[in-house]
């Protein structure tokens, strides 16, 4: 049976643990696994990318693959092709999918009507390839994940979504701080109360950036304007009590430290000199992106056993 990687909660809590063990072990054996030998993968990109290109680009030709870029523009599915025609068509060549779009059905349904696994390396709804990344971050900055609290301030978009679910699930106490009206999905707020209760964490969603960085060991953030936004300029004058700075840190934890995925604007979701203070972290967590999406290509691969 295939498996996707669509949401992030298509994998277990002892799966995700199963998959960041490995991550940790490939990163410092980056050629010990040929899983895709003689495999080749697509890797459908409609919007620009930088990390997230060349992390499958690498990882899969690090585990002997064939990446395949294909630029969304220069598909059929640019013209108005049904997804569920382009599925079956890629099933045919291809022996894996990676996507990353804009509509969070859209790569539901390529998963849906194709044979072969597809990965979704980033949706309007949910980026569940960084946050896989995020927690290999965390694991190696704490040597722990669980029972420590991570406060998310900015917008509600598709990082705050994702990591609300697999915090929850990975039992990481979370706080999410937007201005009102900018909360994360409610469909993601509810995925994430519901594992809180077999975690026992806390899930709070709030408005105020101080009282969710309050006890916080990671604080996040991300742009306030995301791709496809551009035109919503208005959105900076309402974020500007949610930059992380100095002064919100002094909130948090003594050892706390601030994590972003990239790219960042300085000067807007984070301070220059908090962002340089905290670059090792925050560029190891980039590059966390290989070792943690070549994990996850082992494990469906090898068919859910690392």
């Amino acid at each position: 049976m295939k498996r996707d990687f669509v949401n992030f909660e298509d994998l277990t809590k002892d799966e995700v643990l199963q998959i960041l063990d490995y991550a940790d072990y490939i990163k410092k054996n980056p050629f010990s696994s040929d899983v895709l030998k003689n495999k080749s993968i697509g890797l459908i990109f409609m919007k620009p990318s930088t990390r997230t290109r060349l992390s499958f680009e690498v990882g899969v030709y690090q585990l002997q693959g064939q990446p395949i870029y294909i630029q969304g523009s220069s598909t059929q599915l640019s013209r108005g092709e049904d997804i569920k025609d382009t599925a079956r068509v890629m099933s045919r060549y291809l022996d894996g999918i990676v996507i990353r779009t804009y509509s969070h059905q859209e790569v539901e349904d390529l998963a849906k009507y194709g044979s072969i696994p597809v990965i979704n390396a980033l949706t309007d709804y949910q980026h569940p390839c960084q946050v896989l990344a995020d927690l290999q971050t965390i694991k190696e900055q704490f040597g722990k994940i669980e029972g420590l609290k991570l406060a998310y301030v900015g917008d509600g978009n598709n990082m705050a979504n994702t990591l609300l679910i697999a915090c929850a699930q990975m039992g990481i106490h979370i706080s999410v701080a937007t201005p009102p009206l900018y909360e994360p999905n409610a469909k993601a707020v509810k995925k994430a109360i519901d594992f809180a209760k077999e975690t026992k964490v806390d899930v709070e969603i709030l408005n105020d950036p101080v009282e969710a960085v309050k006890g916080a060991d990671v604080i996040y953030t991300d742009v306030w304007i995301s791709m496809g936004q551009e035109e919503d300029k208005s959105k900076k004058e309402l974020f500007k009590r949610f930059t992380v700075n100095k002064e919100l840190l002094k909130y948090a934890n003594k050892n706390a430290v601030v994590m972003h995925c990239l790219p960042a604007h300085k000067g807007e979701e984070i301070t220059e000199d908090v962002f340089e203070n905290f670059a090792d972290i925050i560029f190891n967590q980039a590059e966390n992106r290989l070792h943690a999406q070549k994990a996850l290509l082992n494990f469906i691969y090898k068919g859910g056993k690392l």
